[in-house]
């Protein structure tokens, strides 16, 4: 099972737009059997992205030792599971998310063998929230998009891992409008000393996506940014 840590150091980057979409690809064009779970536990919006929302026992429950992960788990009609968080400011009382890592593991240990991709979506930033979730994984994407500042985050959330054993796969450059004023992916590549693993182009029917639930790679699967998707999800699975 390969557990990999969606990143960004900046939130607005589409990072929770981009776990819900390469979940789904994953699971439905390449047959694989994927979880996405949901790390941002304060500003938790992942089953949105896929038009569920009813989640009677979440991650929360589970890190506050009152629920089985098994309770915890739902299916998209993707094929795709996902272990959601709450939206629910009460269901933050008494959440330690210092014991994601050992939430994870027993995931890992529970269902080694049945699923191939463990997908985390952290929280962005690095503070608590982010680092718990860098520390449960095995690998890491990071997230950004053309502009500088975002760029810069990359450089930060790689400083920020560089104690964790994490094998950094590359980076998504993500929302590209094709403008003069934005950096190519060579440039990228150059200030992160990351490999772009691809580079997406700005879609404004993804925005259509979410308001109604629907990930763009299901809403029209034959968009550039759902093909360019696609062409991510292959080159994931082939990276170790």
């Amino acid at each position: 099972m390969r557990i990999i840590s969606i990143a960004s150091a900046k939130g607005g980057v589409g990072k929770t737009t981009l776990v819900s979409n390469l979940g789904v690809v994953l699971a439905s064009e390449f047959d694989k059997n994927v979880m996405v779970v949901d790390c941002n536990i304060t500003t938790s919006h992942l089953g949105m992205h896929l038009g569920m929302d009813n989640f009677p026992v979440t991650l929360n429950h589970i890190l506050k030792g009152k629920a089985d992960i098994t309770d915890a788990i739902y299916r998209h009609s993707s094929g795709l599971k996902i272990l959601p968080s709450s939206m629910s400011l009460k269901d933050m009382n008494g959440v330690d998310v210092f014991l994601l890592k050992s939430v994870i593991n027993r995931i890992f240990k529970k269902h080694y063998g049945k699923i191939d991709f463990l997908l985390l979506d952290c929280a962005p930033g690095l503070g608590r929230e982010a680092m718990s979730a860098f520390r449960a994984s095995k690998e890491i994407i990071f997230v950004t998009t053309p502009l500088l500042p975002s760029v810069a985050d990359v450089i930060r959330c790689k400083h920020a891992v560089n104690d964790i054993n994490l094998n950094q796969l590359g980076t998504v450059l993500n929302m590209v409008r094709g403008k003069s004023i934005e950096l190519s992916a060579k440039d990228v590549e150059r200030i992160t000393n990351t490999s772009v693993l691809a580079s997406l182009p700005m879609d404004d029917n993804h925005i259509k996506g979410i308001a109604i639930g629907t990930p763009i790679t299901v809403l029209n699967s034959r968009s550039k940014l759902s093909r360019g998707i696609k062409k991510l999800a292959k080159t994931v699975i082939m990276e170790r």
